[in-house]
């Protein structure tokens, strides 16, 4: 089979920075490469066009038509063009797209099926951030969901408010997202005994930054030995307005606290690994997600995390067992929690056992390729 996936970001040098989404995306397609089948990744919203090939994935990259007040429709409508002329010539057999801002509505192709994977629409983040979303991207998004051939979920939960925010009553097909379990992969398992605590992922109010430094002061206070390392791009805040989330947090940790956090800002993918190896315990107090794949690759290379209650997150981990979940704004409840796997080595080593376990079982790039196979399969079939 060949599949393609509309996408504005993948994680290579050439095409830019690259968050979630694009990482599902590569790790997919190697998983489908491994099942014989053909990948194509469009790109848009690239500087140039051009078309490389990254380990066997072709992947395109597209500039967007630039004219005042007409850019989001003459760049669908290119798509479209490219789109009928792969299917055409026998390139690809199938469109996948994401959920985000409805990119595939006002995309009508003659044939090719387009299905649209839910990763979290910008409705979606709005209504769990309880913040009003801009009416064009809701439009775009309800419209991309009704014309689309197929529809499928990486979380239940996403799929159930993606229904209730839209007003539809849609069917899903759940497949989570998938980790690469050979590139992480642990390779000397070893207890870090430095209590190194470990968020790696985008500095921003919906993903519980604002939360991290009071949950932390309540670490240092039990243990004032305790390091907070944090991995990923700054980003403003749309609530307050103010241009760097970093600031707004280190005004919120204690004089006690602060001397122990370390912000390595934006690493290169391949540094990740080593970040989350070097932790005792990785945290992610998120208020927004679909799935996130951050917590399948700390899950992966065995680290025991402590993660929100929020929706999605028990369809990831199971409390007690693989981690720990708790509400973000418990800030005593979730440093305890914390606590509990910094002085507890053995809990540390059976928490990441069972974590890898889950990870290998349920959501690993060969069983993940497989259900997607067999979704295309159908969607390829009702068309």
């Amino acid at each position: 089979m060949k599949i393609a996936f509309l996408t504005p970001e993948y994680p290579h040098l050439k095409t830019g920075s690259s968050g979630g989404i694009g990482t599902s995306i590569r790790n997919l397609a190697i998983g489908l490469l491994a099942e014989g089948c053909s990948i194509r990744v469009l790109v848009y919203g690239q500087k140039e066009e051009a078309v490389f090939e990254d380990n066997g994935i072709v992947v395109q990259q597209i500039r967007n038509v630039k004219l005042k007040g007409l850019s989001w429709y003459l760049t669908r409508k290119k798509l479209q063009k490219i789109i009928d002329g792969l299917y055409e010539s026998k390139e690809i057999d199938v469109v996948e797209a994401p959920d985000w801002t409805g990119i595939t509505s006002f995309i009508s192709p003659k044939k090719c099926p387009i299905a649209i994977r839910l990763n979290g629409s910008d409705t979606y983040f709005c209504h769990l951030d309880q913040r009003p979303v801009k009416w064009k991207n809701k439009f775009h998004e309800r419209r991309a969901l009704l014309q689309a051939d197929g529809l499928l979920s990486v979380s239940q939960f996403t799929a159930d408010l993606t229904n209730q925010v839209f007003g539809f009553n849609k069917k899903f097909t759940i497949i989570p997202n998938s980790v690469n379990c050979t590139t992480f992969e642990v390779e000397h398992q070893k207890t870090t005994l430095l209590p190194i605590v470990l968020y790696f992922g985008t500095l921003i109010r919906k993903k519980g930054l604002l939360e991290l430094p009071l949950i932390f002061n309540e670490v240092i206070k039990k243990n004032p030995n305790a390091k907070l390392v944090l991995v990923g791009r700054d980003a403003s805040d749309v609530i307050s307005g103010a241009p760097s989330t970093w600031q707004m947090m280190q005004k919120l940790f204690s004089l006690e606290a602060i001397p122990n956090v370390t912000y390595l800002g934006s690493v290169p993918y391949s540094q990740i690994k080593k970040e989350i190896e070097q932790a005792s315990v990785c945290v992610f107090p998120t208020f927004a997600e679909a799935l996130p794949v951050s917590w399948l690759e700390a899950m992966a290379l065995q680290k025991p995390i402590v993660a929100s209650t929020i929706g999605w997150a028990r369809e990831v981990l199971d409390d007690g067992i693989n981690g720990f979940l708790e509400h973000p704004t418990h800030h005593k409840a979730y440093a305890n929690k914390i606590i509990a796997l910094l002085e507890n080595l053995n809990l540390q080593s059976e928490f990441g056992i069972q974590a890898r376990k889950k990870v290998e079982e349920t959501f690993s790039i060969s069983i993940v390729a497989k259900q997607s196979l067999l979704f295309y399969k159908n969607v390829i079939a009702s068309k």
